[in-house]
């Protein structure tokens, strides 16, 4: 079972899988309210399938957001389905790898429980045995 969104300049691809829902995306970034938009399309099918873990898989064009607008993102985020999921994003530009993972640092300050990674198979491993905190969906 798949299902995709299109919304601007990415889609959004959503499978379910063993540890929970993958979704990957595609499409071209750059922007503060590129990425808000693109999190809050994945944050709906969160709402709407629950699952206790996710796996994005970022194959966007183009740089992420500024560090400037990292905190604001990450704030913009809360409230909106995420609580008590393991995020596990796959950066496919292993260049943007210390941009995504101050984003994620950030994050998890804020009660996120998000990890960087740059490959799918680590990712998904981390999903299904990595450190676990307390999970109000476990």
């Amino acid at each position: 079972m798949s299902g995709g969104g299109t919304a601007r300049n990415f889609t959004l691809d959503f499978h379910p899988t063993g540890y929970g829902l993958r979704v990957h995306v595609q499409g071209v970034n750059g922007t503060f309210e590129t990425t808000v938009a693109y999190w809050l399309g994945i944050a709906g099918e969160v709402r709407k399938r629950r699952p206790r873990g996710l796996l994005v898989v970022d194959d966007m064009e183009g740089e992420p957001p500024p560090e400037e607008d990292l905190m604001r993102f990450v704030k913009s985020m809360r409230g909106e389905g995420f609580e008590g999921v393991r995020i596990a994003y796959v950066e496919r530009h292993a260049h943007q790898i210390p941009e995504v993972e101050l984003a994620s640092i950030m994050a998890n300050e804020h009660g996120f429980v998000a990890r960087v990674f740059d490959n799918e198979a680590d990712a998904e491993r981390w999903l299904r045995y990595g450190e676990r905190r307390f999970n109000p969906r476990d």
